[in-house]
Order: structure tokens, then sequence, then C-alpha cells
């Protein structure tokens, strides 16, 4: 804790030097585009899907599964866009104990070091994190009145307890993300919990936005997202590093014919998950369906 601070500047979040960053910032990795195929979904593959999925469910028979007549299928992409942003925030505040004639390390073991000068240990990037730690020499005795009325009573209250200046260090990661426009009916925040094909990585510091892409929703939510963020953390954290990613997320809209009638459902993901719109045997079992 830098023995200068205003008294008023503890229990709140410090900002770190305003070069800290910039030096941290000045090596830089390469941006990679990803070789990648678009992945082929047949109708054996589509099928297997299905069975799994009705299987799954304890209020779903699989005779229509097993028996269904897969008229068309129709692969369609969607590109999902990330930003996660790492990032630390150091809050200073006084902890108090009772003094017990031990070694006090304060000022006369010299000046304390600056909140952002003091080494900690690094976790592992994009996971959230919180420490405490003691600031070199800045432990005080001082005398204070516990409890009592009265002059001779606080007299009697009086002891002798030992400050230590300690601060805190919290380490999280903020993630934007951005799924781009597609006209299906289908729920998009299924699409946050399924593995897409990466044709696209930036890990650095600090990301540049995205300006070349060839859909222009994910280059604005790539400027967007850095532009929030940096304005989010640079004035009352520090960022440790940014991660840009685009996946594409490949779904295949599954029409199919069952006694006479037609039906919908859609696979989707690497994991081949399916979300279907309607389903020509369901029943109630006594069972909650999710």
């Amino acid at each position: 804790m830098d023995h200068e601070q205003n008294e008023d500047d503890r229990g709140k979040n410090l900002p770190p030097p305003a070069d800290l960053q910039r030096k941290l910032s000045e090596q830089r990795n390469r941006p990679i585009f990803l070789e990648y195929r678009i992945p082929t979904m047949t109708e054996d593959m589509a099928r297997n899907a299905f069975l799994s999925f009705v299987n799954s469910k304890c209020c779903y028979g699989n005779k229509a599964a097993g028996e269904l007549v897969i008229q068309d299928l129709k692969q369609l992409t969607v590109y999902r866009y990330r930003l996660e942003t790492f990032h630390e925030s150091r809050l200073s505040e006084w902890t108090f104990q009772p003094f017990t004639n031990n070694l006090v390390d304060g000022p006369q073991n010299g000046a304390s070091p600056r909140l952002w000068d003091i080494k900690v240990q690094a976790p592992p990037m994009f996971q959230d994190d919180t420490k405490k730690f003691r600031v070199p020499h800045s432990s005080l005795v001082k005398m204070r009145c516990v409890t009592g009325s009265g002059a001779r009573h606080r007299a009697k209250q009086q002891k002798r307890c030992q400050m230590r200046s300690g601060t805190g260090r919290k380490r999280k990661n903020k993630v934007f993300e951005f799924v781009s426009e597609h006209q299906l009916n289908f729920p998009g925040e299924l699409l946050s919990k399924v593995n897409g094909e990466n044709v696209f990585k930036d890990e650095n510091i600090l990301v540049y936005p995205i300006i070349d892409f060839p859909i222009p929703q994910i280059s604005l939510a790539s400027q967007r997202a850095i532009m929030e963020h940096n304005a989010a953390f640079t004035t009352s954290s520090r960022i440790l590093q940014q991660r840009q990613t685009i996946e594409l997320i490949p779904i295949t809209e599954v029409h199919y014919l069952y006694a006479g009638k037609t039906y919908l459902y859609y696979v989707y993901g690497l994991e081949n998950k399916v979300y279907a719109l309607d389903y020509p045997e369901r029943y109630c079992c006594g069972c909650t369906i999710i």
C-alpha cells in the first residue's frame, strides 16, 4: 500500500498506473484464421440424433422416431462471436487484530509498495479468482476505545490494537457473445450451450476489432464488444488478457413425414443436439419435461 494514499480511498477499487496497460500490450500474437470444413449431415446421422433425443424424454414414444420418413435436409450455418476479457481489480482496506507484543512490520522497515507493484502469483487465464494479501510495511499500533461510557470507564477499556493494511485482488472473466442473425424458429440461447467449428482466434493483452470478416454482423459485434469492455475496465481495473473467437455452428433443418403429417426438428452443434418443434408421440406420464 502506498503510504501516501488518501484514507478516503480505502475500501475502493484502485485503478492501475496509466502506463501499466500500455507496457503490457506492446508484444502481440498474430490473429489466426483456422482451416475448417462445414460438417455434412446425412439422413442416418439426423435419424440417430433424433432417436437419442426421443429416448432421453420419458414422455416421448420412440415409434415415430424409428418410422419417420425424412423428406428434406436443409443445412445452415450460424456464426458465434465471443470476446472474453480477463481483468484484475485491487481493493485496499484496513484489518484489525489485538496487539500481542509481536513484531510490527511498519513504516520503520521501509516504504510500502504501491498497490499495483505488489507481485501476486497469476492464476490460470480466464478463470475467476479472488485472493487477499498483506501490504508490506503497513502495520501500525493504535489506541482505541472499545466499549463503556464516562471518561474513567473508557480509560479502563482502552486497548492497544494492531492495524494492518491489506488488499484484495479479484480476477474475473467477462464474456460478450453474439450470434449472427438467422431465419429459424429456434431459441437462440440454445446455441450458447453447444460447440462449433473454430474459424478464427485472436488472444492478446488487448485485441483489435475485426474489420474484414465476410459476415458484417460479426465485424460490428467485435467492434462493439471491444469498445464496451475497454471502456468498462481500463479506468477501474487492469486487463490481463483478451480472447476473441469466431465459431461456425452447424444447424440442419429436418423435415419428415409420419402418419400422413409433416413435422420439423433441428440438429445443431458439433454434438448433434436436437430441438423439436413438435413430436407426434408425446404422452403424459407424471414427469417434468425440460
